[in-house]
């Protein structure tokens, strides 16, 4: 007999692993809160852009879409930093040819679900929320949008129904579950920059734009009808904070003071500030991800900050590796679920740590000379001695290497630099022997 998965939720993850279980032959129930985004049903309030990176592209690669996905991306190849007086700095992600790719969150989930509507054994009910699930008996209730109720029973479950996961709610309320949500204090708006008259784009498309002011700062991911979506992110209690903007002329000022160079592209600045809702920022942890036959993934796990834009790449990893672990483990789910979360559970922990320094790095440091010539430094020494040194946001980004290991390695890292800059020691970084020993002596 078939065995059956039911997946609460079908975004990026639950979409992506359901066409997983499928090539493998397990019949596949997707139960979606939402309506279905390719009748045109995306809803907004999170950001339309991600930044797709290795270990992303790895997971679409797994199922043939990784070319069809970066045919509507756009590949950026670095940080473009703006300062108040319109100076612009550029930093390089990794070494040439690397980039990381903008793409539109809808788009992306509408390509994975046209994919999954191919397969025979995947079947999918949107606008059905998730009201209770019995994670003894792996039956899950929904009710849809006509008010009826809907009892699912599967030998699987797996929980990819995001950060306020309704099969995570029924964990938390079993024995020794560890469950921790932290918020930032920071909110976030989405404005925009728009096309010229020409309908091309007024930044260079190929860059992630960073207006760097310390205790805030916006970004600005590029989108292929040649607008950018911008990002705010501010504190909700400062001097001013993001909901303390509230008419037309303190939006105005705010933005003529702090970002003059962006305020001639954003025409619909005002609107877009007091019509788009405040979001949020958290970092939720927990263990075990797993009950019985029921595990989490992706945000329902670990939800992390965006600032590292890791979260779609890290919830797509998920699905690789439970997938590595059916195909050694040979489908017996108790053991396969185990594995599965003791391999991500330390990977998931260190790049949620990783992203929390990352919001640092980009609000307080990318636009100083101290950080820019680190940055040089950093790259001299990867473009010099590659088995020797490899950038912790190579490692992320441009690699499949554990988050843990990335994160281990920034550190001695760091050490390494902090060195070569005090001692002024840049002159000797071809000498490979001397690189060796400065690495051997700050192990």
């Amino acid at each position: 007999m078939t065995e059956k998965v039911t997946l609460v939720g079908g975004g990026l993850a639950g979409s992506l692993m359901s066409i997983y279980l499928a090539k493998r032959g397990y019949d596949v129930y997707i139960y979606e809160r939402c309506g279905d985004m390719r009748a045109g049903n995306y809803q907004g309030g999170r950001s339309i852009n991600l930044a797709l990176s290795t270990r992303g592209l790895r997971g679409l690669a797994k199922v043939g879409l990784d070319q069809d996905v970066l045919d509507i991306s756009i590949p950026m190849t670095g940080r473009m930093m703006h300062s108040v007086d319109g100076a612009l700095k550029y930093q390089p992600y990794g070494k040439d040819g690397q980039a990381i790719y903008s793409v539109s969150r809808g788009q992306l989930n509408i390509k994975l679900l046209q994919l999954a509507d191919q397969y025979p054994n995947i079947h999918m009910f949107f606008n059905c929320k998730c009201v209770s699930t019995n994670l003894e008996t792996c039956e899950t209730t929904y009710v849809n949008e006509h008010g009826e109720t809907i009892v699912d029973k599967a030998d699987v479950v797996l929980g990819t129904d995001g950060a306020f996961s309704a099969l995570r709610d029924a964990m938390q309320r079993t024995s020794r579950f560890n469950f921790s949500q932290t918020y930032e204090n920071y909110g976030y708006k989405e404005l925009e920059i728009v096309p010229n008259a020409n309908g091309d784009f007024q930044l260079d498309k190929n860059c992630l734009h960073i207006w760097p002011r310390q205790s805030f700062m916006m970004i600005a991911l590029p989108n292929p009808g040649g607008n950018f979506t911008c990002t705010l992110f501010m504190p909700f209690d400062g001097n001013p904070g993001i909901d303390q903007l509230t008419t037309p002329e303190e939006i105005t000022a705010f933005f003529q003071l702090h970002f003059p160079d962006a305020m001639s592209m954003m025409p619909g600045l005002v609107d877009d500030y007091m019509n788009n809702p405040t979001g949020v920022l958290a970092t939720m942890r927990c263990y075990p991800w797993v009950r019985g036959n029921n595990a989490l993934m992706g945000d329902s796990a670990h939800a992390v900050v965006p600032f590292y834009g890791q979260g779609m790449n890290c919830s797509f990893e998920d699905c690789v590796v439970l997938d590595e672990c059916i195909e050694e483990l040979g489908g017996e789910w108790g053991s396969v679920l185990d594995a599965y979360q003791k391999l991500r559970k330390p990977n998931a922990d260190a790049i949620a740590n990783l992203a929390l320094q990352n919001f640092v790095e980009m609000r307080d440091l990318v636009g100083s000379d101290a950080f820019l010539h680190k940055k040089k430094v950093e790259h001299m020494l990867s473009e010099k001695h590659p088995d020797l040194f490899v950038s912790q946001y190579e490692r992320v980004t441009f690699s499949t290497r554990d988050y843990a290991e990335a994160l281990a390695y920034g550190e001695l890292n760091d050490r390494v630099l902090e060195s070569i800059i005090q001692n002024k020691w840049e002159e000797k970084l071809d000498d490979r022997a001397f690189v060796e020993t400065l690495f051997a002596d700050h192990q």
